[in-house]
């Protein structure tokens, strides 16, 4: 608790500097939205930008996803979510998205840019997890980076959730806006869709996994979360987690791969395929992972309002 005092101060410190403009935001090569949260993982962040994006397309933009590429698997999801979408890597948001205007593209999503604040940004989608459970501590004690009243700085927020239920979710959605009462909401269902074969993109329905043993190995934010989604599907599940962003090596793939012939399936997140896929040993069972569908439950007319406040020049928003 003491580093999470000191973290805390600072972090209070630094958003008062720049409410302050004491430290300077700089202007974007490109119309930006961010796509942010207040905690460490397991909000959502990758689908829902993924998800922006392929709407951005739809009303003729061309849009760039923008990125630290911490781990290098969010790119990676990216890349397979929306194929013809350029994911630019930068730490710098200003730099990537000046890279982005270079390669053609008229839009930026940046993606997990809350706290990069030197990046000038038109709109702030700020998730939070119904699925996270627990007081509000910030790092290290917690999974917190800012408290609540910084929602005060979003343009939309957004309630994500996996397998806690719509209750819980309008609950959370209503004691958030209480931060900011003025701020539009919304409540994205990150829902368990398909299963798909990692090496050879065969499709199982979820009906599959009723009655069934699956090993769920996840290196995610809340990994919890994703077994309960299977749970939900009817499997019992054994849970193999790692560390958020785990770097999946052959030996940990061999491993997995052993436990495999005691259980009927092994599945993971795309998160996670994306690194295990490449070392899952050619004579082992398939390694599956769980498609997810963002489903908009409420708020897609704020959604809307957010994405056209990015109107630019030649697009047909």
């Amino acid at each position: 608790m003491p580093a999470s005092w000191v973290y805390a101060a600072v972090v209070a410190a630094r958003n008062k500097a720049y409410d302050a403009g004491w430290l300077r935001s700089h202007e974007l090569a490109l119309p930006a939205i961010s796509v942010g949260n207040l905690t460490v993982g397991g909000t959502g962040k990758t689908p829902v930008s993924a998800f922006i994006a392929a709407r951005l397309l739809e009303r003729g933009f061309k849009p760039a996803i923008v990125m630290r590429g911490y781990g290098g698997d969010e790119s990676l999801v990216h890349a397979r979510l929306n194929p013809g979408v350029p994911v630019v890597i930068a730490a710098d948001r200003v730099r990537g998205t000046a890279e982005a205007r270079a390669m053609g593209c008229n839009v930026a999503v940046l993606d997990d840019a809350f706290q990069h604040r030197r990046a000038n940004r038109d709109a702030d989608v700020v998730l939070l997890s119904a699925d996270l459970a627990g007081p509000v501590r910030p790092l290290p004690a917690g999974p917190w980076r800012e408290p609540l009243t910084s929602l005060a700085r979003a343009s939309l927020i957004v309630v994500t959730r996996k397998s806690a239920s719509p209750v819980r979710a309008r609950e959370l959605l209503a004691h958030a806006r209480r931060f900011a009462p003025d701020k539009g909401g919304a409540i994205i269902h990150l829902a368990a869709d398909r299963l798909v074969a990692w090496l050879s993109g065969e499709f199982l329905d979820l009906a599959t996994l009723r009655g069934k043993t699956v090993l769920a190995t996840a290196a995610i934010g809340n990994p919890r979360a994703f077994a309960a989604q299977l749970t939900e599907a009817g499997a019992r599940v054994e849970i193999a987690a790692e560390r958020d962003h785990h770097a999946y090596s052959a030996a940990d793939a061999v491993g997995l791969a052993r436990r495999a012939a005691s259980v009927d399936l092994v599945v993971c997140t795309l998160k996670d395929a994306v690194k295990l896929g490449p070392v899952w040993p050619r004579e082992a069972p398939p390694l599956w992972y769980l498609s997810q569908r963002v489903v908009v439950e409420s708020g897609a007319a704020e959604l809307d309002r957010i994405l056209a406040t990015l109107a630019v020049p030649g697009s047909t928003n």
